[in-house]
């Protein structure tokens, strides 16, 4: 039983946030029905993302609102506010959050607390590449997939409808940068879904198209390991798809992709995937960080030297003590968890654990784990996997990715409604309409009702070109 009235703040709507929320829930059942605990909820989002289902999403093999799990139907014992966390005084047990009431005058709200989780996640690390902002689209959130999905499918129509040959070849020249999970899959993903959709076309075919993965690196997909990684590589370029190890996008200015190898190609679409970083409003608190940005934390999962703050997931430096079993993912095994997915939700059940043991006084748990493998998709029955020391590829891979991330998405509402999906999926054809006109619902309006309709800017890949 806890022993006095305990506020708990979580910020951050994501796996950690999410699950930890879920989990004190549960733990707290009786507390949170009698009034003696409370738990607040911030997130910029009123769901939470399962980002390994966005390749699908973008590909059209899953609906987008099916990658997504409402907050409020599944933490429905928290009060979840939809702002952002702008800073923190864990001295004072006080943060500030800006809602969406502050966009319209009103102050920002300022929330106290007793007990702290900081799970923010991270956002896209890019570098000063010229044009970038400019041209560039990341690929972390469902609106980000759905909106490439939109964007390759508008360039495949442009293509079909000029005769310009410049700007047919830029329209068919998709470059990627980054060869992590999110590089590799959305790439495999959106390729297998242009080339089904260009037997529709009568002037565009697959041959048409130019597919460019840029890693700065010497290998792709290190998360399964150097010889799958390879093996990828072997596998994209059978598909003509021009993969080039330890080379840097150096510019894509005035929509020309410029690599560090000399190559140039003219392009309309240039996706960043090339890596994230801690979230940063960790920089707006007063909690002890790394040198990476993230915060120091015990293998309790709490903030290292900051009583009642706890942290997990891609905000939180947490020590591997694993190591019996080293973990792939990892730099160097045995030091620090790799933020990924698979960790993400195991530390999120003992953090939740953690806290109510720490509201009872009762000993808290050590975050352990054993290594269960990783599994990549590179298309419809294509796939990696390095699953518990046995690697798999192209079809048992694929089937090994679906069932893991099956198994893993929230809410049994989710799980029925991706099965049925792709059930559904291997009975009819493949979906292949553009919704671009979506991210400007009221153009037509405005320009029937006598206005000029708003247009983002034409170099803005999720927008209509």
């Amino acid at each position: 039983m806890v022993k006095e009235r305990a506020r708990i703040l979580v910020v951050g709507g994501g796996y950690v946030g999410m699950y930890t929320a879920l989990r004190l829930q549960r733990n707290l059942r009786g507390e949170l029905r009698r009034g003696d605990a409370e738990i607040t909820v911030v997130t910029p989002d009123p769901y939470m993302t399962y980002q390994p289902f966005l390749p699908e999403a973008a590909a059209g093999s899953i609906s987008p609102r099916h990658v997504v799990v409402p907050l409020r139907r599944v933490l429905d014992q928290c009060d979840v506010v939809i702002g952002e966390v702008r800073s923190i005084d864990h001295t004072a047990r006080t943060a500030t959050v800006a809602t969406l009431a502050t966009e319209e005058g009103a102050d920002a709200r300022r929330l106290t607390y007793d007990e702290l989780v900081l799970a923010p996640g991270s956002v896209s690390r890019t570098l000063p590449v010229p044009g970038l902002a400019d041209h560039g689209v990341g690929f972390k959130t469902v609106e980000e997939a759905i909106g490439l999905r939109n964007h390759v499918l508008e360039q495949m129509d442009i293509a079909s409808s000029t005769r310009d040959p410049a700007l047919r070849d830029a329209a068919l020249t998709f470059v990627f940068v980054g060869g992590g999970y999110a590089g590799v899959e959305a790439l495999g993903e959106l390729e297998d879904m242009a080339r089904y959709a260009a037997r529709y076309y009568h002037n565009v075919t697959p041959d048409d198209m130019r597919w460019i993965l840029v890693e700065a690196s010497g290998r792709i997909l290190p998360e399964v390991g150097e010889e799958l990684g390879r093996y990828t590589v072997t596998e994209l370029r059978r598909r003509n798809i021009d993969v080039r190890l330890q080379t840097r996008l150096e510019s894509c200015a005035d929509r020309v992709a410029v690599l560090s190898d000399g190559s140039r190609f003219p392009t309309r679409t240039v996706v960043w995937t090339a890596g994230v970083k801690p979230h940063p409003v960790l920089a707006a608190t007063d909690l002890p960080r790394d040198e990476r940005g993230r915060l120091k934390c015990t293998p309790h999962l709490s903030v290292d030297g900051a009583p009642h703050a706890w942290a997990a997931g891609d905000a939180a430096a947490v020590p591997d003590v694993t190591a019996a079993v080293p973990d792939v993912t990892a730099g160097t095994p045995g030091a620090e968890c790799a933020p990924n997915a698979q960790h993400a939700v195991r530390q999120a059940r003992v953090l939740g654990d953690n806290i109510a043991h720490a509201l009872r006084g009762e000993p808290l748990e050590t975050y352990e784990h054993k290594y269960a493998g990783s599994v990549a998709s590179l298309g419809f029955h294509k796939g990696v996997a390095h699953v518990y020391g046995r690697r798999l590829k192209g079809y048992p891979a694929w089937f090994m990715h679906r069932a893991y991330h099956l198994s893993r998405v929230p809410t049994v509402n989710r799980k029925a409604r991706v099965l049925a999906e792709w059930a559904l999926a291997g009975l009819f054809k493949r979906e292949i309409v553009s919704l671009g006109s979506l991210e400007h619902p009221r153009a037509e309006f405005e320009l029937a009702a006598g206005g000029k309709p708003s247009q983002e800017p034409p170099n803005n890949p999720k927008g209509s070109s």
